[in-house]
């Protein structure tokens, strides 16, 4: 058997490729760590702003801890206690470290711990903000499909009209508009305000969520659809779509398989960080229910000047934006074969 010389490969044979399943395993593996170290990056850094932005806000918190009546001497010794005369960098350095093991300071209103009051308030807006999402998505993806196989048809040309109208009219005009038609004069259906766990009853837990999802709802599903329709229009006129009708393949499986598939990419990314903006950006919804949700709280914290209150729920906010937009990153890896091999 001859051999090519100097490389003890038989001659006329292909040598073996060297990446393979093992190569992309790695690839993925590498591309993972350097996310997490990206992410580790940004914390910290966020962590820094937060901190600092909420020490530029106006107004003195121990002029507020100690009451209008204080004298300065009282204003001095509150600002002592509170250690808001040490400098700012000691002070993140401290809160840092203390966040780290889990604390994440007192209120400087009430006491309470501030793990313990956005453990209160985090699970109702999550529990909204999550319902509202695949509510919105239920109703998006479905009508882009269909207005993207059927474009100009009656269904698109419907869907878009009240899509622009919807993404143009802000959110408490919904709500309010919702409290009239289901909780009003005309009919009274559902509560208006309040909000119920789900533990304690899960009937009137959903009772009580169904009108601030729907008014998050409407907006959302509109811009989805319009996201996804504008896509799939798109995706529709690539040449791997051509090629899958001329094979016969059924229409539905062109839509779904071959077309929706990798027309999500934009779809993905903005409702998973529309997930971290509502977490942090429903007070309008929150405060119009009634609802004693994280939004809620940031808005009382802002007009206490309950600083300590204020970076925690900014953490929370932060470090879930980050962690949403590291797992849309992985999620291209999934999605797009493209992604794995450029990785």
């Amino acid at each position: 058997m001859t051999t090519t010389a100097g490389s003890g490969v038989p001659a006329g044979s292909t040598p073996a490729p060297t990446g393979g399943r093992g190569g992309r395993r790695r690839s993925a593996v590498r591309r993972v760590r350097a996310r997490l170290v990206h992410l580790l990056a940004v914390l910290l850094a966020v962590t820094f702003l937060s901190f600092v932005v909420v020490e530029l806000l106006p107004g003195d918190a121990a002029v507020v801890v100690a009451g209008e009546g204080a004298t300065p001497e009282q204003v001095e010794q509150v600002r002592r206690d509170l250690q808001l005369d040490r400098p700012v960098l000691v002070r993140y350095v401290d809160w840092l470290g203390g966040v780290a093991t889990g604390d994440l300071g007192r209120s400087f209103r009430t006491g309470q711990p501030v793990a313990e009051a956005l453990a209160q308030r985090i699970p109702v807006t999550f529990e909204i903000t999550v319902v509202a999402q695949l509510l919105a998505l239920l109703v998006a993806v479905p009508l882009a499909v269909y207005s993207a196989y059927r474009p100009g048809g009656f269904v698109d040309r419907v869907s878009m009209t009240l899509g622009f109208g919807a993404a143009a009219m802000p959110t408490f005009v919904f709500g309010m508009v919702l409290i009239v038609l289901f909780a009003g004069g005309i009919t009274s259906i559902l509560p208006a305000t309040g909000y119920t766990g789900f533990f304690e009853d899960p009937v009137a837990n959903m009772r009580s969520i169904v009108l601030p999802c729907l008014t998050l709802m409407i907006a959302e599903a509109a811009v989805y659809r319009q996201l996804l329709r504008s896509d799939m229009v798109s995706t529709l006129q690539e040449d791997f779509i051509l090629m899958a009708r001329s094979k016969g393949l059924p229409p539905r499986r062109v839509l779904l398989r071959h077309a929706l598939r990798p027309s999500l990419f934009s779809l993905i990314t903005l409702s998973g960080v529309n997930i971290g903006r509502l977490l942090g950006g429903a007070v309008i919804v929150e405060t119009l229910f009634a609802i004693p949700g994280l939004g809620q709280l940031i808005v009382q914290a802002v007009f206490n000047r309950d600083y300590v209150i204020l970076q925690g729920a900014l953490l929370f906010v932060a470090v879930v934006y980050v962690v949403i937009n590291m797992v849309i990153d992985l999620l291209y890896l999934v999605l797009d074969p493209r992604v794995r091999r450029d990785g």
